[in-house]
């Protein structure tokens, strides 16, 4: 398919693009961006007029469960995929905490084969660090890359053992790949259920200290400095966590971070009326961790926004709060809530979309997020006036386990485009 998106703002964080422009697509390709100025001799070629949209490279998620292999229930690739188109994803990158766990070659392989024959968006399996994710042995790095893995995590379960995270790391760093971690500390989480905070003295619920973050944090920056090795870390949610990161950077380690929209968005007050889609692991926490997390965007020392999308059936959700799943579903929320921090001042559009584009393709090393001419024709179109409110009831996902139901927001993906064919469209 020949397209031309005409008359819309392009921003390319990484050619520095940001101007109103035409984009020609050829072949699957950009074949060539245009001045806003008449359109000669095109033929075989359709025009899609874009104007007063913006358009971006396809926005990229390093943090997706897919549930499938194994907990289909909850979601499969083909559901997931077209919670990610519809939210303006071209590329994801899914979580290997699946049934059996992505540990070995042929889960990979399924993986990408499932992924294929949905066709909608980038799939890029993450494997897990440990077989069976039980933090004992070495999963099979070489294999597991070669068959498709572009990073390693094994994330719902942190590695406990420093010694097997130090291994993990050097071998990670010998292919050129980042160990994403969860950084948790269960001897200081165990049994807690949100933060620990006034609110859950005043709820009487079981609390997970910040600190429980804050030294995994400060363990896995340690061993990346010894290593050399590049440590990615996940879901960052705590202020210290934040601060850890930030001096990590500044002394030359090789550390990045991720958060995701929750924790810019709520704090452990949303949890007052024993809301279970507001139990997320790491758990909601207070103003000052959000605040804290905000000006880790801000000044760059958050390098990626991540859905974190953990969808859950509702079975799963629907118990008491101390037995209620962990995880909310996020990938058809996650880049309205993200301009929030444009509304708010806290980010330009451009440092937004570098966020949610080129910074994840670097951490896991895809050849993704540009408009560049000759690359690939990945193209996400929002339309950043548009006002919505989330309605659980219309996701793609088979997830409907969302605190932020029945909330107005502004700002909508309304077309996604891989590979030069358009996954989704709402214009």
């Amino acid at each position: 398919m020949n397209l031309l998106l005409k008359g819309g703002r392009v921003i390319d964080p990484f050619t520095g693009l940001d101007k109103v422009q035409n984009l020609l697509i050829k072949e699957g390709r950009i074949a060539e961006i245009l001045d806003d100025a008449p359109i000669q001799g095109l033929s075989g070629v359709e025009v899609i007029d874009i104007a007063g949209k913006i358009a971006v490279p396809g926005l990229i998620d390093i943090h997706t469960h897919l549930r499938e292999p194994g907990n289909e229930y909850k979601e499969t690739i083909a559901s997931g995929s077209e919670a990610a188109a519809a939210g303006g994803f071209t590329s994801i990158a899914c979580m290997p905490n699946t049934n059996p766990v992505n540990d070995k070659r042929s889960t990979t392989e399924f993986i990408l084969k499932r992924a294929k024959e949905c066709g909608l968006v980038n799939v890029y399996p993450i494997a897990a660090i440990s077989l069976k994710s039980e933090g004992a042995l070495l999963s099979e790095y070489w294999d597991l890359k070669e068959a498709g893995a572009v990073g390693f995590s094994d994330d719902g379960r942190p590695v406990m053992n420093s010694a097997l995270m130090r291994r993990a790391l050097e071998y990670a760093s010998s292919l050129d790949m980042p160990i994403i971690s969860h950084c948790e500390d269960t001897n200081l989480s165990s049994g807690g259920v949100m933060h620990e905070g006034m609110v859950s003295a005043e709820l009487g619920l079981v609390g997970i200290p910040a600190a429980a973050e804050e030294v995994m944090v400060a363990r896995d920056i340690i061993l990346a400095g010894y290593t050399g090795a590049h440590i990615h870390i996940a879901h960052v949610s705590a202020a210290g966590a934040v601060r850890l990161v930030r001096e990590a950077k500044a002394r030359g380690v090789r550390v990045t971070a991720e958060t995701a929209p929750h924790y810019f968005t709520l704090t452990d007050e949303a949890v007052r009326a024993f809301d279970t889609f507001a139990r997320v692991y790491p758990p909601l926490r207070g103003q000052e961790d959000l605040e804290a997390v905000k000006e880790g965007l801000r000044d760059g020392t958050i390098d990626t926004i991540a859905s974190d999308h953990a969808p859950h059936a509702r079975t799963d959700k629907e118990l008491e709060f101390d037995y209620a799943a962990t995880g909310l579903t996020g990938l058809e929320t996650s880049l309205a809530l993200s301009l929030s921090l444009v509304q708010e001042g806290i980010l330009t559009l451009p440092e937004l979309i570098r966020k949610m584009t080129i910074n994840p393709a670097r951490v896991i090393h895809i050849p993704k997020g540009t408009l560049a001419e000759g690359a690939d024709a990945d193209i996400t179109v929002i339309d950043p006036d548009r006002q919505w409110v989330v309605d659980p009831g219309t996701f793609r996902s088979r997830g409907k386990n969302t605190p932020f139901g029945g909330r107005h927001l502004t700002g909508k993906a309304v077309m996604t485009i891989v590979g030069g064919k358009i996954s989704f469209q709402d214009m």
